[in-house]
């Protein structure tokens, strides 16, 4: 590990692409091997934190039962420091809000079972100080090494560093979040290491899959408790505005390094209660950190029987640490499928529309073959038999999730990564066998975000014929100073000007009436929509 280091250092300096799989030494360490599960104190308290509310916060999560169900990480964000650092440089607790110091808390926390996450930047202010909200600028730039140590020193397991500002391309920040990856691993101890790009900057989140760089990376900017605000990707989102940018980024998650939707807002009103139990349920089927941004101390039995869901958090946690891919998504149904350590498939039927519908899809949708199924409502716990169907009525912005055992499936392989070169080549899904004659096919285009410099989108492939459909070619020609930067679930023929997109193997058939999806990030401005989109069949 330590020679991988030194590698790595070379290969900053020199300017070579970061190839860290294990950021931190956090594997190697056995951490962040599943999506972190916590509570943070930003959502709810904002700067209005100190040493006793963090206190009683850590005593809830013990005697409510979280802490045995996996909430372990407390983490104190912004406002937690002194304005000034001390004579030699060192950052300071805050001595009227944190006075017994920031090891003693950490050392209250380790003695409940429970893990020390703290917040920093690595700019010169924090978020708080950047808006005026708190004096001083003691972010870590320039101070990376010797804030990693004086963490280490205090018993910090969880680090969340915030961008924060509106300087720097992509590049300026993945050398500058790896000067504090490599910082932390330098210590020795087991951080976990989560960064936002995206704080009051051109939205870079979804733009690579940072698990070189890090743990677990933000792909929106910051959440708010509201269903949808309208916005693609800026400042409030709501729940469903961040599940349209994160689904797309399944491909990146594995074990140790996570897409992050940000913090929950389960608890925290704005939502109805089917919001909620959606909210919780998508962020379990994305293998996102279950990080709870709620008042613990005064939270109703509806939020109590959310964050405590047995069921849902066992498909978050699971070891293969994959997130749910898309199957299908007409606009109203979405359905997601998260393939399980044991072989079981994880489903969540999704309704995005504003009244009650039945949302369905196969067994052999989601990779399963057989004749015999059975589904398990991580709701209800009622268990039920299939020979293949996988159906329920939804109420609006409701989510059904079940866990479907039976029958086969293929070795559980993410998607690749997205790239216009793939690494990893997955496992093709059972093909079904033919019957009848296939139709043609269809491509529907859609603007999944645009952040002016850049947009990500996504075609849909649809199955016009009353059989399968195996293998598709959808040609389509972009904007002028348009340029296709990644690209998932097919493979691609040029980047710019008239481009051909073919099947991956894995994503080649589409069931009768089906449909699937490919999606990809490009440069240019996304309001310019391509032309000449078609899809042609063998």
């Amino acid at each position: 590990m330590r020679k991988l280091k030194v590698l790595l250092a070379a290969g900053i300096l020199a300017g070579a692409p970061i190839a860290l799989q294990d950021p931190a030494g956090a594997l190697e360490n056995g951490v962040a091997r599943t999506p972190p599960m916590g509570w943070n104190s930003w959502n709810t308290f904002g700067c209005n934190i100190n040493e006793t509310l963090i206190k009683q916060m850590a005593d809830t999560i013990v005697s409510s039962g979280l802490r045995d169900l996996g909430y372990e990480y407390v983490v104190v964000d912004d406002c937690w420091f002194n304005p000034n650092r001390d004579s030699s440089g060192n950052l300071q607790g805050n001595p009227s809000r944190f006075p017994s110091g920031m090891k003693a808390l950490g050392d209250y926390l380790h003695a409940r079972g429970l893990k020390f996450g703290i917040y920093q930047v690595p700019v010169d202010k924090t978020c708080a100080q950047y808006f005026g909200g708190y004096p001083g600028a003691t972010g870590s730039q320039g101070h990376e090494v010797q804030d990693a140590r004086q963490f280490a020193a205090w018993g910090v397991d969880y680090l969340k560093y915030d961008w924060c500002s509106p300087n720097g391309s992509i590049d300026d920040q993945v050398r500058t979040f790896a000067k504090m990856r490599d910082a932390l691993a330098a210590t020795g101890r087991p951080i976990v290491y989560s960064i936002n790009p995206n704080s009051i900057h051109a939205k870079t989140g979804p733009q690579r899959d940072w698990g070189d760089v890090a743990n677990m990376w933000r792909t929106t900017e910051d959440i708010t408790n509201k269903w949808d605000t309208g916005q693609t990707n800026g400042y409030p989102m709501g729940i469903q505005n961040i599940v349209n940018v994160t689904v797309p980024l399944a491909s990146y998650a594995r074990p140790g390094a996570f897409n992050d939707p940000d913090m929950m807002e389960v608890g925290r009103g704005g939502m109805t209660d089917t919001e909620m139990r959606s909210h919780f349920a998508l962020w379990a089927m994305m293998a996102s950190p279950l990080i709870a941004g709620n008042d613990l101390r005064g939270m109703d039995s509806a939020t109590a029987a959310i964050l405590k869901n047995q069921n849902l958090i066992a498909i978050n946690q699971d070891p293969l640490g994959l997130q749910a891919r898309q199957i299908s998504n007409d606009g109203t149904r979405r359905v997601l499928a998260k393939k399980l350590a044991n072989g079981d498939v994880a489903v969540a039927l999704f309704n995005q529309g504003g009244s009650t519908t039945t949302i369905s899809t196969t067994a052999s949708a989601i990779g399963l073959s057989g004749g015999s199924f059975t589904l398990r409502d991580a709701w209800t716990n009622a268990v039920s038999g299939s020979t293949g169907t996988i159906s329920a009525s939804v109420p609006s912005h409701g989510t059904v999730v079940y866990r479907v055992s039976g029958g086969a499936t293929a070795s559980p392989t993410p998607t690749p990564s997205p790239s216009l070169t793939p690494s990893i080549t997955p496992s093709p899904s059972p093909t079904p066998s033919p019957s009848g004659r296939p139709g043609g096919c269809t491509a529907t285009y859609r603007l999944v975000n645009n952040w002016g410099s850049g947009f990500q989108s996504e075609v849909t492939v649809g199955n016009t014929g009353s059989a399968a459909l195996d293998g598709w070619t959808v040609t389509m020609t972009l904007a002028s100073g348009q340029s296709v930067t990644n690209l998932w679930n097919g493979v691609n023929t040029g980047t710019s000007g008239a481009i051909t997109v073919r099947n991956a193997p894995y994503n080649g058939t589409v069931a009768a009436n089906g449909s699937t999806t490919f999606g990809f990030t490009a440069e240019g401005d996304g309001s310019i929509a391509p032309t000449s989109v078609t899809c042609t069949s063998p």
